[in-house]
């Protein structure tokens, strides 16, 4: 698939295909990482207590089972450091294929990994090691995937396209959890633990394959491009980053917080907590969180389009401010026992406040960095906020809640904070969707030789025309 290379402020009618081919194969590839990031997750909320720690107590081993979920995240900023300096070194498409393969190979790695009866101790350092390959390349994935489609992407409908990545976290975990289901239904708890739960990790082999072939086809984006034509690209691109743009950096890990923690609560502890301590049918919650998956694949790009005509900041504040509002109403209801409560209480809470931000924000934080740091700025951010909201968020709230006598105030009042903050920040953002990407380093350039105080007032009127 070929890319026009032509650098223009304005992208012409006949460029929409390649977009299109672009967002797709995009979508098509996070598909993969997310299927492989998210089904570790989905699983270890079943099995993976009794087979890697088998001789803790119940609550200690499924505190021990979370924590193996939340290492991976500790090393996705690892990922955004090393994926973004080399992705704005020498370029997107690059570093998409190198984290689609070790993503891949850590993933059908695990599925190999003998249990604790087996190997003894070294069981759970293993999967501890691939859970952190695993996100070095999550890390590293996210960013390029987004600027594969947002660099090249018209304008007027950045934030649309920007959204197809996004679609793809939807669909891995709709793939994910419809894998899981079939096979926890189909086999009796025994088989199950023993080897069904393989078998969605070797599939993965199959879906890296087809990534593979997909994103070996696409090229550079035009923006990079027009960066490596004028040799702007910076040496240390993530000091860049906390150097010049402290204030986006800050603002995109504080609106990362509310995605991340009600995603992960929902998906990971939500499960685990509703199967063994309400009692709740597990296929009952993952069908729950089938349904949202399905719907997130047609919310998430009508999100992304709305941010193309009313702004970035105002679609994303609103899921913010619902999130807030729906963490304190989700666990009394997951209480009531009632399945189509149930499922209309996940679907409010990942549909309607969750989708809101995930949609808007691969846009919105691409417009927040200039070209030469845009791969490392918001790899950086989304993952360093992913560590601090998505990570731990399970093992924080199984032990509020053990701490609280089996009470979910303190849970609650964890999970509402978290959304706040990005709400806060939210609010706090500039609007950005009026950015145009091409053609930026020259206009920074010019500026740069004003005097400071007409620097200030030009940078001032253009915040406020692109507000306005």
């Amino acid at each position: 698939m070929a890319v026009s290379r032509t650098v223009t402020g304005k992208h012409a009618p006949e460029q929409e295909p390649p977009v299109k081919k672009l967002a797709a194969a995009s979508a098509i590839g996070t598909i993969i990482e997310a299927y492989d990031f998210v089904l570790y997750g989905t699983v270890a909320a079943l099995v993976f207590d009794e087979l890697f720690f088998p001789n803790a107590d119940p609550l200690i081993g499924t505190l021990a089972a979370f924590a193996t979920f939340g290492v991976g995240f500790l090393a996705r900023p690892v990922g955004g450091v090393l994926f973004g300096h080399y992705g704005d070194k020498v370029g997107r498409k690059k570093m998409l294929v190198v984290s689609l393969l070790v993503m891949g190979v850590a993933t059908v790695l695990i599925g190999c990994l003998p249990g604790y009866g087996s190997i003894g101790i070294l069981a759970p350092i293993l999967l501890v090691t691939l859970r952190l390959v695993q996100g070095l390349a999550l890390g590293g994935e996210w960013g390029g995937a987004v600027l594969m489609v947002t660099e090249y992407a018209p304008k007027a409908r950045r934030g649309f396209y920007g959204s197809w990545p996004q679609i793809g976290f939807a669909g891995g975990l709709l793939l994910s959890t419809v894998i899981v289901a079939i096979l926890s239904g189909a086999l009796s708890d025994a088989a199950f633990a023993s080897w069904g739960w393989r078998v969605p990790f070797f599939l993965s082999a199959l879906l890296v394959i087809v990534g593979l072939w997909i994103r070996l086809k696409i090229e550079e984006t035009p923006a990079f491009v027009e960066l490596e034509e004028q040799h702007k690209r910076e040496k240390l691109p993530a000091v860049e980053v906390f150097r010049e743009h402290p204030k986006p950096l800050l603002r995109a890990i504080g609106m990362r917080l509310s995605e991340n923690i009600t995603f992960y609560m929902l998906i990971v502890f939500a499960l685990s907590y509703g199967e063994e301590e309400l009692g709740i049918a597990r296929d009952t919650l993952l069908i729950a969180i089938a349904i949202c998956a399905a719907l997130g694949l047609v919310v998430i790009p009508f999100y992304g389009r709305l941010s193309d005509r009313v702004g970035r900041r105002p679609v994303f504040l609103w899921g913010a401010v619902a999130s807030v509002v729906l963490a304190v109403a989700f666990f009394p209801i997951l209480q009531t026992g009632s399945t189509v409560l149930i499922v209309l209480a996940f679907v409010l809470v990942m549909n309607t406040a969750h989708d809101a931000q995930y949609a808007v924000e691969s846009s919105y934080f691409a417009e927040m960095f200039p070209t030469r740091v845009r791969y490392s700025g918001i790899s950086i951010s989304s993952q360093l906020g992913g560590v601090l909201a998505g990570a731990f968020a399970p093992v924080i709230a199984t032990a509020l809640v053990a701490a609280d006598g089996g009470g979910l105030t303190l849970m609650i009042v964890y999970f509402a904070v978290m959304c706040g903050i990005s709400a806060v920040a939210a609010f706090l953002s500039p609007e950005t969707y009026q950015r145009d990407f091409l053609g930026e380093e020259r206009r920074e350039e010019q500026l740069e030789r004003r005097p400071r105080f007409v620097r200030d007032r030009e940078r001032v009127r253009d915040t406020e025309r692109v507000r306005g």
